[in-house]
């Protein structure tokens, strides 16, 4: 059975295995203070375009989103997401657990825009009721959609115009930046938000993400509230070391390149087939609609997860390559649906 479930299926490209094992009799600082780490953040800081950027490396996604968004948040203050947004509904509400109101709002296509969040401000306007402080979005969202950098640019400045930190969550940054729709940069993101962090578990890392804080006033004291909410890896060379790997040359970008890739290929063979989709394919998430039947012979040879209901028959499906995908893998799910095809005659 080949997997299109995630991007995280398998463990780490070669490369950072083969840095890590070649450093794994070094003697190193603990707690991200060695040289590796130091290196990585220099190399992110040069890609960014923002010298003067803390970056912090953090184990995950879920832990990441927690600590970036309930340390900037007062008690009272909340954070504004969209619906289909991870820290609404894929982190056990980890951060309510922690005292944050999420407020979400629908959107079409998984992306915040200034219309959307104008009615919740004008909703909450006095102390009886939580207070709006963060926009929360993602790149890619969690439907696999990506921001334009006029969409980017106009939610910015929204947000500073409104006193509202933005947050942009990049557990599949890569994949937006090697978007063929894409005309972001790593520059663009941390000019205009006030914190966001590269994913490394989705792309090719065995775990960690960065988070790098550009506003100045979210800078004192990160580091207490990282350990303080159990964040602070001791042995934080290894994830310093993955970043540096990631970020000598163009091995993050190739990639999630590779990973575009696949997804296009399968795009494509859907499309020419007359399979519709429920959201724009435009990087390595798919969610293309199927009848229920077809989707039972599917999951015989491969693993996926279901979507939403379309109707009666008919069913979304998330298809997720990854910076190991195969070709074989990807070939043997075409020759698949050419078997549906025939069958349907």
């Amino acid at each position: 059975m080949y997997s299109f479930a995630n991007d995280y299926s398998e463990g780490a490209h070669p490369r950072i295995l083969e840095a890590l094992a070649k450093t794994n009799l070094e003697q190193n600082p603990g707690y991200g203070l060695d040289s590796h780490s130091a290196h990585a953040i220099e190399l992110i800081r040069k890609e960014a375009a923002c010298p003067q950027a803390d970056v912090h490396f953090l184990v995950g996604g879920t832990q990441t989103n927690t600590l970036a968004i309930t340390s900037v948040l007062r008690p009272h203050q909340a954070v504004i997401a969209a619906v289909t947004g991870h820290i609404n509904t894929h982190e056990t509400g980890a951060v309510e657990a922690r005292g944050h109101k999420i407020l979400p709002t629908e959107t079409p296509d998984g992306k915040l825009t200034p219309d959307r969040i104008r009615p919740i401000l004008a909703r909450h306007t006095d102390e009886h009721m939580v207070q709006p402080k963060m926009v929360y979005i993602s790149d890619s969202t969690e439907i696999g959609t990506i921001y334009t950098k006029a969409e980017l640019e106009e939610l910015s400045r929204f947000c500073r115009q409104n006193g509202l930190y933005l947050f942009l969550d990049g557990a599949r940054i890569g994949a937006a930046l090697t978007s063929a729709s894409n005309d972001l940069t790593l520059a663009d993101a941390a000019a205009l938000t006030d914190l966001f962090y590269i994913g490394g578990t989705k792309n090719g890392a065995l775990f960690g993400e960065a988070l790098i804080v550009t506003n100045d006033a979210l800078k004192p004291d990160f580091r207490y509230l990282i350990k303080q909410h159990g964040a602070m890896l001791a042995k934080g060379w290894l994830l310093g070391i993955q970043f540096e790997e990631l970020f000598r040359g163009r091995l993050f970008y190739d990639l999630a390149a590779h990973a575009n890739e696949m997804a296009v290929r399968l795009r494509d063979a859907l499309a020419g087939r007359g399979y519709p989709f429920a959201y724009p394919p435009q990087t390595n998430q798919l969610f293309p609609v199927f009848a229920n039947d077809e989707i039972r012979l599917l999951e015989k040879d491969f693993s996926f997860h279901p979507d939403i209901t379309i109707d009666a028959c008919h069913t979304s499906i998330r298809l997720v390559t990854s910076w190991a995908t195969t070709d074989e893998g990807t070939d043997a799910f075409i020759r698949a649906l050419d078997g549906l095809k025939k069958r349907n005659g």
